[in-house]
């Protein structure tokens, strides 16, 4: 063989060695994408059971004929907001996300002033109707905070893929952005302050 031949043939093996590199490695960040889109859509439906439940504690509070209607109108005005707010997992910007975390956490804020005054009133925290709602809605609570914990391991695994050399010049190749994940709100470090 001349050496023209086994040049050749080593340039061949080379490119074919990174291509096969390169095809491995954009699937394996195509996988991970599709990782954080999946955990991305979890967290949403987590928001949608909450937003599900609110109609119906809405209604049984009402039923409780001098309850504060400011109050359950503060609820309703947030659900409306929160429900409005829909991000494309595609989209994941920081400002967007921020934007869906505070209006899930204003939502949050009016859940917890109701479920706060409902303790006036005797008859409600007697109604088992609100009750198992009262227990379906801290279920999901408990849910909401899973899946964003599993979202922002799913963000962080694919971060580190896609900012990891070599993989980072496929990634900005390719079109494979850094995501952001969920973050603790503004203040959230201060514990509340309790009165009695």
């Amino acid at each position: 063989m001349s050496t023209k031949n086994i040049t050749l043939i080593v340039i061949a093996a080379l490119v074919l060695l990174l291509g096969g590199c390169g095809c491995n490695g954009y699937n394996g960040l195509v996988q991970q994408d599709e990782t954080v889109n999946k955990a991305w859509n979890n967290v949403q439906s987590d928001y949608q059971r909450r937003a599900d439940l609110i109609p119906n504690l809405v209604n049984t509070v009402k039923g409780e004929a001098n309850f504060e209607q400011t109050t359950l109108e503060n609820v309703v005005k947030a659900r409306a907001s929160a429900t409005q707010m829909k991000i494309d997992a595609k989209d994941l910007t920081p400002q967007k996300l921020q934007e869906f975390q505070a209006s899930q956490g204003q939502l949050s804020q009016a859940l917890g002033r109701l479920l706060m005054v409902t303790e006036n009133y005797p008859n409600l925290r007697a109604n088992e109707a609100f009750r198992g709602l009262q227990a379906q809605l801290e279920g999901t609570e408990n849910r909401i905070k899973v899946s964003r914990n599993d979202f922002n391991s799913a963000v962080a695994d694919y971060n580190i893929k896609a900012r990891s050399f070599p993989m980072n010049i496929l990634a900005g190749m390719f079109g494979f952005k850094v995501k952001e994940g969920f973050k603790a709100e503004v203040g959230a470090e201060k514990a509340p302050e309790v009165k009695f």
